[in-house]
């Protein structure tokens, strides 16, 4: 008597680095740019901040290597980049009410590469936010800069801004889909005026000083300016920009763990 052996089922290979692909990348970009909300966040409002505040007025007055223009144009930019990579993370919480979250968990895609994906959405945007405020300030507003600051200062701003990409995760893990924008808009503002991107803090006093240096968006705007001005202190922004990202970052990566568990 004979047997006859019964063929077992080729192994799974993972896929490539969790799955992560560019071609996930672009569709999540793609997405972004036609949610019509998004785009006028990060292209037509931070540039019309920049006309409202008077940055045009300011052409002729010296700061640093470059003019008082160009102070407020990167504060905007900031402030650009801050809605774009918020606004672009928060849209998970949208994914997770639709069940996109759920569908994707039945695929090869691990957790690390989703979200690497929608940080790095996230900071496309962001991108786009920082050279629209650039590109419309130098060319119609009169910011005028070093080309070597144009160039730092516009890296700051934008990689500064993964800190509010964190956030918008957060944020979409912990906001129903319904409110998130319009709960972050306003805090997001109020963040900005607090970390003297609306206003200089040395226009403020000394309490809005202290105060602002416990808050997200300072340590970000304190170096994109710097190679601007020279102005504030390396270190305290540093430790601002990092530990913010980390509280948002670790809190996002918990509520995402335990929002997949659930699956």
């Amino acid at each position: 008597m004979t047997t006859t052996a019964t063929p077992t089922a080729p192994a799974r290979r993972a896929p490539a680095m969790g799955g992560f692909s560019l071609g996930f990348l672009a569709l999540e970009v793609r997405r972004l740019v036609r949610n019509r909300r998004t785009l006028i966040f990060t292209v037509v409002l931070p540039p019309a901040f920049y006309f409202l505040f008077g940055g045009a007025s300011y052409a002729d007055q010296s700061a640093g290597r470059g003019n008082v223009s160009a102070y407020v144009m990167i504060s905007l930019a900031v402030y650009g980049a801050m809605i774009a990579t918020t606004s672009a993370g928060a849209q998970v919480s949208v994914e997770r009410a639709v069940g996109w979250s759920r569908q994707l968990r039945l695929t090869p895609l691990k957790p690390a590469a989703y979200i690497a994906t929608k940080l790095l959405a996230a900071m496309v945007m962001g991108a786009i936010a920082v050279a629209v405020v650039f590109l419309v300030a130098g060319v119609l507003g009169g910011a005028r800069m070093d080309a070597w600051v144009w160039v730092v200062s516009g890296l700051v701003a934008w990689l500064g801004a993964l800190v509010f990409a964190a956030l918008g995760l957060l944020a979409g893990y912990l906001l129903p889909s319904e409110n998130v924008m319009q709960l972050l808009g306003p805090l997001l503002a109020v963040l900005a005026f607090l970390g003297g991107l609306f206003v200089p803090l040395d226009v403020l006093g000394d309490t809005f000083q202290t105060l602002a240096q416990y808050t997200p968006a300072y340590g970000v705007g304190v170096l994109a300016r710097m190679p601007l001005t020279d102005e504030g202190s390396l270190v305290t922004a540093v430790v601002n920009v990092v530990a913010w990202t980390v509280v948002f970052g670790v809190g996002a990566a918990l509520r995402f763990r335990r929002d997949t568990a659930r699956v």
